[in-house]
């Protein structure tokens, strides 16, 4: 009896007495089993996603290990992922991390916060909502600041709230150069507030977890995003709350002039 391996007519691989050997791939059959060409598979080991093939002699032999990852880059791709980012990912994979724990912490980290809807309109539009405001300079910082962006003759606004709230100061008779630069100053606080909150969250919730368990963590940044919001809510109302009457004071103060 020959100790040579026999091919298996329904899989074509070759078997023994001991089953089915493990399959390999030229670098050429992997890419096509892949789905992708070899340029692509060749700068995906140059950017280190892919581990080394066997060596054979002078030939690299790939295992359904990396036919495997690279369906899985294939798959981060198609979600949005970005090269750099699926190395990070797949080096916590290699870690032990379970992937989809990870990349359940990376989707509750980066939904997108704001739920701003944008509103576009014409430059003749956007010049009758704040007559005699608008001129190339107003614009320009308007776009400079991230309020707005030009297309052509369009202009998209990046939340329709904003645009309301600006729409009834500027109507209020508060200049419309002012209120960019309130929003200015505004936007400048609110980093510093957002940089506060992800150190304090980073120091004492992501370093716990993230070693322990990846759907705790998950879950827990989910329930924080709420509460984020109503701290920083309730904070501001509160500061207005205080201001708006201390004004209010010292308005009626001097509307009722010295006493007497």
């Amino acid at each position: 009896m020959s100790d040579n391996p026999a091919e298996d007519p329904r899989t074509g691989d070759d078997v023994s007495r001991d089953g089915p050997s493990v399959r390999e791939y030229r670098i050429g059959e992997l890419a096509r089993a892949a789905g992708i060409p070899v340029r692509t598979l060749r700068y995906y080991q140059e950017r280190k996603l892919l581990p080394p093939p066997r060596r054979a002699g002078r030939i690299g032999l790939f295992s359904e290990d990396h036919l495997a990852r690279l369906r899985m880059i294939g798959d981060l791709l198609e979600r949005g992922h970005t090269l750099e980012g699926i190395r990070e990912l797949l080096s916590a994979w290699e870690q032990g991390h379970d992937i989809e724990a990870v990349l359940g912490v990376e989707k509750a980290v980066t939904t997108p916060w704001s739920t701003e809807t944008p509103v576009t309109m014409s430059v003749d539009e956007m010049a009758a909502l704040f007559p005699g405001e608008i001129d190339e300079a107003v614009i320009e910082r308007a776009v400079r600041l991230g309020h707005i962006r030009i297309d052509g003759d369009r202009v998209t606004h990046w939340s329709r709230r904003q645009l309301d709230a600006t729409v009834t100061l500027v109507r209020a008779g508060v200049p419309l150069a002012e209120v960019l630069s309130v929003s200015q100053e505004l936007q400048r606080s609110m980093d510093d507030l957002a940089s506060m909150f992800v150190r304090l969250i980073t120091r004492h919730v992501v370093a716990r977890l993230a070693e322990e368990d990846l759907d705790r963590l998950t879950e827990v940044l989910g329930q924080l995003r709420p509460g984020a919001r109503l701290s920083v809510e309730a904070a501001f109302a509160r500061s207005m709350d205080r201001q708006v009457r201390a004004e209010v004071d010292r308005v009626l103060g001097r509307l009722a002039g010295p006493a007497a």
